[in-house]
């Protein structure tokens, strides 16, 4: 491995076999897989929290353990590979925040922030915060409206995946990609101005 990301098919199918052990209730395919993805899952929690605040009270580490136990304690998943692995583990991360924020919504009568600096088309661009029960609401929106695109969105913002894995987890073109993505950013920026 390097940086975290498997380089072979031989790496691949291994992992492809501890994902399908695992499926088989192997308790110990589990932590090897847990053990052989934790540096990119962390890579992706830290991909969110970029932009975050220093005093957010949810942390990288600790997303990707509750995304861990999550995913050990939760009914058994049919994974298919290592790009449908992450796929889901972007989206489970994505609804342990918006749990996380409505726990704090509940507890603070308030609702946490999220930059939305990766709406931006230029990094001098002065991010923006958004509430991030808003910027769920909104995504379920464009759920119903275009579910591809959303799956784009979550995927690149939740799981800082690139768009050639995006295009591999959701079977589809890189052009594909850009295009939903490039929708979907149009979409909630008009959206996120009202």
């Amino acid at each position: 491995m390097v940086n975290g990301r498997l380089l072979n098919g031989t790496m691949e199918d291994s992992f492809e076999k501890l994902l399908h052990r695992w499926m088989d209730g192997d308790e110990t395919a589990r932590e090897q897989v847990m053990t052989m993805v934790y540096a990119e899952l962390r890579r992706m929690a830290g991909y969110y929290f970029r932009n975050e605040s220093a005093g957010h009270t949810l942390q990288p580490t600790a997303l990707v353990n509750e995304l861990f136990l999550k995913m050990s304690a939760g009914e058994s998943i049919s994974w298919q590979d290592r790009t449908h692995f992450f796929a889901l583990a972007a989206r489970q991360m994505r609804n342990i925040l918006i749990d996380h924020a409505r726990r704090i919504k509940a507890f603070k009568r308030r609702d946490p922030q999220i930059s939305t600096a990766w709406l931006h088309r230029s990094k001098d661009s002065e991010p923006r915060l958004e509430n991030l029960l808003t910027v769920d609401q909104i995504l379920r929106d464009l759920q119903q409206l275009d579910t591809r695109a959303a799956e784009v969105v979550e995927l690149r913002v939740f799981g800082g995946l690139k768009e050639s894995e995006i295009a591999a987890a959701l079977g589809i073109s890189i052009a594909t990609v850009k295009r939903d993505w490039s929708f979907a950013k149009a979409w909630l920026v008009s959206r996120l101005k009202e």
